[in-house]
């Protein structure tokens, strides 16, 4: 079933989050909850999650960017696009891309954007066969602090 991301889902999305990038469950301290209240108050901030059988093993964010260019339509940015290794290559993923995509389309969005980090041919045909491009724009990361 997939879904928006609920107060409740806090510690399996951190779970989730191991199998992205993370080496470990941040503390939970006051910053990571006051973090999450950001997140779940902002009507902009879509976190996107699939489970199967009560478990979330799947999910991304899709955060829409008010915009003053293109007619002043808003954009749409999708990040931390995750599946549990168990569950791989079932599409969990791409419903979870499609489910953003839903979203940014109800948003009136000109444009959707994602990064990957990922140089896995694999990886580059899912966001290709999802409907992303690498053609079309070129992107810059500069990095803040550790990370």
């Amino acid at each position: 079933m997939i879904r928006e991301a609920e107060r409740k889902d806090l510690d399996e999305i951190l779970e989730l989050y191991l199998f992205l990038h993370e080496e470990n469950i941040p503390e939970k301290d006051d910053h990571l909850r006051d973090t999450w209240d950001q997140i779940m108050e902002d009507k902009n901030h879509h976190l996107i999650v699939n489970e199967i059988d009560g478990k979330i093993v799947s999910s991304c964010v899709c955060v829409i960017i008010p915009n003053l260019t293109r007619n002043v339509r808003p954009y749409a940015f999708v990040e931390n696009v995750v599946t549990h290794a168990d569950y791989r290559g079932r599409g969990l993923a791409g419903q979870c891309l499609d489910y953003a995509r839903e979203i940014a389309e109800k948003e009136n969005c000109y444009k959707m954007m994602l990064l990957t980090g990922s140089k896995k041919e694999s990886t580059l045909h899912f966001y290709e066969k999802a409907g992303y491009n690498s053609s079309d724009k070129t992107a810059f990361i500069q990095w803040l602090g550790e990370h």
